[in-house]
């Protein structure tokens, strides 16, 4: 089939420099969740018609299989589909879809497409309890004989609660035909897509429909409050997947964003106000805590990410312990068993099994073996001004307090490094090393008093 996606308006309401069909629903634009659907029907051509937002709109939306046209200037429906015409081939229907639509599922398309079939127009509908601006489906004797524009409609046409989503397909020769005979006299001067359904009727060809498997399906985003609202039905759709396929337990289904795609093993546990972006892999008996971020990661099974947790294109092993307030940054690796804690920053670190940092620490570009114990207040000193450097430190080695490891150095298997100590050199295995200034008392010192107020 070919796919032909509108996605040239202006979305004025929107209220924004942004392209209405980029603003963001769950991590991604409004026209990808589009273009995602119309690829899984697996067409032979998919043309975008673009306007608002120019070459801004195809370079944000990337795709060797999508053909991108320019409706310039904006003349309605009909005149964006005629822009498409010339690219479509007549010997596979065509499916006209809307950027601003973005929950619409492959399912409900293949049932409108098999209403279709290859001879018939079908028309995607939905009855609405309040119908107020949408096109209404008029029907004689059971058919649709037309479709009226609710600015165009008379009162009994505006009591019609059936209404036409927009979406239809239709045999391609004849579409391009009717393109050809449309009009533009309405109250917009506009061509209206719409009116290609007189000219089936007119024509013989049987006008069918289909109905989604929700209503939801067919909503538009035209103003910021609208996308919010679509946002928080894609989230419920997610959150009900994710309780009913994989058996996640969420604490909110209503407090959950995925922004991206999660996958989770048996018995995992999400608290409420997390966030999910990119690719996530959530392990076995996972248990993630509250107001936790987590992007393109992956948790090993039995690990417990504790409460507002930033962990970014990290992996965690199995059993880990995680946070609460720890942050894990690009390029770290922990093995099972570990544990980093309250208010510790890793960056690009291997910590090996066994291995923990409970409090109090960043580490940066970091070696650590298995089971080692960092201290509260250790600071791996990696960045000259210019240059990175690495800080290795051996198996079962144990940092002491307030230590700054001052990269490049090594520390070797089973060292202790004292408290307070700044290592500028390696430290030997099995050995105690540290650096400390001598401890003075001075017995002459007095505290200095207040100074008195000036007085007149």
């Amino acid at each position: 089939m070919n796919i032909v996606i509108l996605a040239a308006g202006m979305g004025k309401r929107m209220r924004s420099a942004l392209p209405k069909v980029l603003h963001p629903l769950a991590g991604k634009p409004l026209l990808q969740h589009v273009v995602d659907e119309a690829r899984a029907l697996d067409p032979e051509t998919v043309v975008v018609v673009y306007g608002h937002g120019g070459e801004a709109v195809s370079q944000a939306i990337p795709g060797d299989d999508l053909r991108w046209v320019l409706q310039q200037p904006q003349l309605g429906t009909g005149h964006a589909v005629q822009q498409a015409a010339p690219l479509l081939a007549d010997g596979v229907p065509t499916l006209v879809l809307y950027g601003d639509v973005p929950l619409i599922c492959a399912e409900t398309l293949d049932r409108l497409l098999q209403a279709g079939g290859r001879d018939a127009l079908a028309l995607l509908t939905v009855e609405l309890d309040d119908p107020t601006g949408y096109g209404r489906i008029v029907r004689r004797d059971g058919r649709i004989v037309r479709i009226v524009e609710h600015r165009d409609a008379d009162e009994a046409q505006r009591a019609i609660r059936e209404i036409n989503t927009g979406i239809l397909v239709a045999p391609t020769p004849a579409l391009k035909r009717w393109l050809a005979a449309l009009g533009n006299d309405n109250a917009q001067g506009e061509y209206y897509l719409t009116d290609i359904v007189a000219l089936a009727v007119h024509d013989g060809v049987r006008v069918e429909s289909a109905q989604p498997g929700q209503a939801s399906e067919t909503l538009g985003v035209n103003s910021k409050l609208q996308l919010a609202q679509l946002e928080r039905l894609l989230q419920a759709r997610i959150a009900a997947r994710l309780m009913e396929e994989d058996g996640v337990r969420l604490a909110d289904p209503a407090r959950l964003d995925v922004r991206g795609r999660l996958r989770c093993g048996r018995d995992v546990f999400i608290d409420v106000g997390c966030v999910f972006e990119g690719e996530v892999e959530l392990g076995d008996d996972v248990e993630i805590g509250p107001y936790c971020t987590i992007r393109s990661a992956r948790i090993g099974a039995g690990t417990r990410i504790l409460p507002y947790s930033n962990i970014d294109e990290a992996a965690v092993g199995a059993h880990a312990r995680i946070g609460p307030f720890a942050r894990l940054r690009p390029g770290t690796e922990l093995g099972d068993g570990t544990h980093v804690g309250n208010f510790v920053e890793m960056k690009n670190t291997k910590m090996r099994a066994g291995s923990k940092a409970n409090h109090l620490a960043y580490i940066g570009d970091a070696s650590i073996g298995e089971r080692v114990n960092v201290g509260a207040g250790t600071i791996t000193c990696n960045y000259d001004g210019v240059n990175k450097h690495e800080t290795v430190i051996g198996d079962d080695a144990f940092i002491g307090s307030d230590t700054q490891l001052v990269a490049p150095v090594r520390v070797g298997r089973g060292a202790t490094i004292g408290a307070g100590t700044t290592l500028t050199h390696d430290a030997p295995e099995g050995r105690l090393t540290l650096s400390r200034a001598k401890q003075v008392t001075i017995d002459s010192w007095k505290r200095p008093a207040p100074k008195k107020p000036r007085t007149g």
